[in-house]
């Protein structure tokens, strides 16, 4: 078994079970909060974005072949869970969930690894900064105690918080507005802490401190959440399968990505190896068919986990199992305390978590970029905003085929004279 590997094996040490250990809990404390504020934002129960990681941490471990990239429910996902859950309830997000573990599993059987890391990285920045736009955009209605319900979009939640921009709250928007400013603080002055965590906490102390009361999550249950219950008919062909495609696709663009960033951090500058890729598709596949009937979030690849596990010194598979089991011993122990979180805490890290996502870098690079990098950049953060998640992907590879396209024809001229002299 690949577990007994590591403890047999003559390089695997004290330092290092202890680098696993550590990494394992830091990484456990990241996700908490942030699995919460992720399932939340779907409209699904918050712990199921917790459980996310419960399910599939061990599959992972044992499977995929980096050993510290670190799963869980991620912000990539949200705008296809979020749209399944509006049309059929958690049972919509269980069903696009296990479409897309078994198209992530078929691109694992077909080797399509290869051609998946080919997707431009202008247009994978422009989906994470749009992603972080509608994040942003979506938790306004939360930070100001207004409802949004109703909203089939970013764009219309936030016409709807303007219409009522009058009935503000200010309890909602200075919890939210202190879990912001001390994750920021948090990941700037202390950047291998668990800024969100740290941020709900010293929400979480002002309301006691002031007396403020606010919305809180309510009961956490420890024990597995029920089997998600669902029925499939004639137009999940034009519904789900496209959006269980277009899911697998950012999926695993997103785990091939994080895994090379993971790789580079860690002072392992080589590509991935094709069968690498390949399996590592194959492992999130079969791991995400074990949270998808419950309805949880698919699992991707989360840098901040991941990289966490690599500052604390973690180097094997362990440290996901330990990731695990510490999110399983918080729920069956301090479900009570993470009862009191104010919701509106979690919207500021949600917005905190959008803000870190718009890539101001990006931005500032824009002039010096190439026309069609810039502009698959902006065309696909725009469209997953104005749009849909779907379309803004296709609409941001669409660039690069036209400007193939285009090329292709304007050489065609240049060689007539030459097909005339012969």
């Amino acid at each position: 078994m690949k577990l007994s590997r590591f403890l047999t094996r003559p390089r695997y040490s004290w330092a290092n079970l202890g680098g696993d250990v550590s990494g394992g809990v830091v990484a456990a404390l990241i996700a908490l909060p942030y699995g919460l504020a992720m399932a939340a934002m779907m409209g699904l129960p918050p712990v199921l974005g917790i459980f996310t990681s419960i399910l599939t941490s061990p599959i992972i471990a044992l499977l995929g072949r980096n050993p510290v990239l670190i799963g869980g429910t991620g912000s990539a996902t949200v705008p296809f869970i979020a749209e399944a859950v509006r049309q059929q309830g958690v049972g919509g997000a269980a069903k696009v969930s296990l479409v897309a573990a078994v198209i992530l599993m078929a691109f694992c059987v077909l080797r399509l690894g290869r051609h998946i890391r080919a997707i431009p990285h202008a247009v994978i920045t422009g989906f994470s900064c749009g992603i972080g736009l509608m994040m942003v955009l979506s938790q306004l209605g939360p930070l100001l105690g207004l409802s949004t319900e109703g909203s089939s979009s970013a764009m219309h939640q936030f016409s709807k918080v303007m219409e009522q921009l009058g009935n503000a709250q200010l309890v909602p928007l200075v919890i939210g507005t202190t879990v912001i400013l001390s994750a920021i603080a948090c990941a700037h002055w202390i950047p291998r802490a668990p800024a969100p965590l740290l941020g709900i906490l010293c929400a979480f102390i002002l309301t006691r401190v002031l007396g403020y009361h606010a919305h809180e999550i309510g009961t956490l249950s420890g024990g597995l959440p029920p089997f998600a219950r669902f029925s499939w008919d004639a137009r999940d062909v034009y519904t789900v399968l496209p959006s269980g495609f277009v899911l697998a696709l950012v999926v695993a663009v997103n785990i091939l990505v994080t895994s090379r960033v993971v790789e580079h951090f860690r002072g392992r500058h080589q590509r991935m190896k094709v069968s690498d890729a390949d399996a590592e598709l194959g492992a999130y596949g079969i791991a995400n068919i074990f949270s998808g009937v419950f309805g949880a979030p698919l699992s991707v690849g989360i840098p901040a986990r991941s990289l966490a596990v690599v500052r604390c010194g973690g180097s094997t598979s362990l440290s996901n199992l330990f990731h695990s089991l510490i999110l399983i011993a918080v729920l069956r122990f301090g479900g009570g305390m993470i009862a009191h979180i104010p919701t509106a805490a979690l919207a500021g890290v949600t917005a905190w978590m959008g803000l870190c996502l718009l890539d101001w870098s990006t931005w500032r690079r824009l002039p010096k970029m190439k026309r069609v990098d810039a502009a698959a950049f902006i065309v696909t953060a725009v469209a997953v905003v104005l749009v849909n998640a779907a379309m803004a992907v296709m609409i941001g590879c669409s660039l690069y085929m036209i400007r193939a396209a285009y090329q292709k024809l304007s050489r065609q001229p240049a060689s007539l004279p030459k097909l005339q002299a012969q």
